[in-house]
């Protein structure tokens, strides 16, 4: 048996070295349960040195988010910390297998589950790390101010960034575990080489998805629509409340969800109450008689917005808009900071102008009017 591994040994580089070492081990005459003792003793130690440097890593980072006046920093910390832990452990231990005496099958075995595991533990470091980006973006980003325009606008990009950037970590994290096999080293080659090609066969079999990716990526650069956007879509009132790849979750008003695809906000008009800023006018109108004293309902119209503290002093009217047979139609106008503060704005307005035409003005009230034709024989 010796014999033939000296053969086996006069072949590659690699091979020999590894041969190099069984020959150290047997001239020193270490029995064979020694070996593997002394194999885990060095493992053992290699993964207390990369937990200890691990250890020492967080601490410093701690330290330095404490002495920091910024808040985000430990959310980082939180986020990377069990993945930063593995891939401590795993290149320690891909480290001390050069030295480890192991037979071939073992060896190639040890290799192959490094191969594996070390890109995989990259990819999820680097997907804790894109989320803790995405943590730092949300909590810099307020959108609980008045004027939140460049905070939703952050809060879109960065989310649908995160999630392109994740798939892509995915993939590139599959294809180095495939080039570590070298049965399927192949398929990742070529999975990697042909990604433009497979996207073209795979859209072919699958439009309407890669359609709603392709609308997502030109979202996060177009900005049609952002986080917490007031939209009216196929005749919803709504919030967007998430904004995914290939669909849009919209919150409406009555707390049921929308789930709209990302392409039809591309494609078709939908309106966007928040598009250039969060301020709104509201409208609000009234059908009354045609003998109305218009003049005091607009005083009285004043009055009722100027005393209402969801009014932003931007702005307010009352017209008449239209002339119909049996009334006449106002219209009055006012402004809001937002939509959702518009909306109960105009409904104080709408409520208090009826009660004051009730009470002071019943003459305004629309009535259904006969006129009397005269007898033909000349009776009253």
């Amino acid at each position: 048996m010796y014999r033939v591994i000296m053969l086996h040994c006069s072949g590659t580089s690699a091979v020999a070295h590894r041969c190099a070492k069984m020959r150290m081990f047997r001239s020193l005459h270490i029995p064979p349960e020694w070996v593997w003792l002394e194999s885990v003793a060095v493992v053992s130690a290699a993964v207390l040195v990369a937990l200890v440097a691990h250890w020492l890593t967080m601490r410093i980072g701690g330290h330095a988010q404490r002495r920091s006046t910024a808040k985000t920093d430990g959310l980082v910390l939180a986020r990377v910390r069990r993945p930063l832990r593995a891939v401590f452990v795993s290149v320690a231990v891909a480290f001390v297998s050069r030295i480890l005496p192991m037979d071939n099958d073992i060896e190639d075995l040890w290799k192959q589950l490094l191969g594996f595991l070390v890109p995989g533990l990259l990819g999820w470091l680097a997907v804790a790390a894109l989320r803790a980006f995405q943590d730092v973006i949300e909590i810099r980003a307020d959108i609980s101010v008045e004027d939140n325009l460049r905070a939703r606008r952050k809060r879109t990009r960065a989310a649908i960034l995160g999630r392109i950037g994740t798939f892509f970590i995915i993939f590139v994290s599959v294809c180095l575990m495939l080039l570590s096999v070298p049965g399927i080293r192949s398929i990742g080659v070529t999975l990697m080489a042909s990604a433009g090609i497979a996207g073209l066969v795979v859209g072919a079999a699958a439009q309407p998805a890669l359609k709603n990716l392709i609308a997502g990526v030109q979202m996060a650069f177009t900005e049609p629509i952002r986080i917490d956007d007031v939209l009216i879509v196929d005749g919803e009132w709504g919030r967007v409340e998430q904004i995914n790849l290939t669909f849009v979750v919209i919150k409406i008003w009555d707390e049921r969800r929308l789930v709209v695809p990302v392409s039809k906000f591309l494609e078709q008009s939908f309106q966007n109450w928040t598009r250039e800023t969060s301020q709104l006018m509201g409208s609000v109108f009234w059908y009354l008689d045609p003998s109305a004293d218009v003049p005091r309902l607009r005083e009285k119209l004043g009055e009722i917005v100027t005393s209402n503290p969801r009014w932003d002093k931007r702005f307010y009217n009352l017209q008449v808009t239209d002339v119909k047979t049996d009334c006449i139609e106002l219209r009055g106008l006012m402004t809001a900071k937002d939509a959702a503060i518009a909306f109960d704005l105009r409904c104080d307005v709408r409520e208090a102008l009826l009660k004051y035409i009730r009470e002071e003005m019943p003459e305004a009230i629309p009535r259904d009017r006969l006129l009397m034709a005269p007898d033909p024989v000349g009776r009253p």
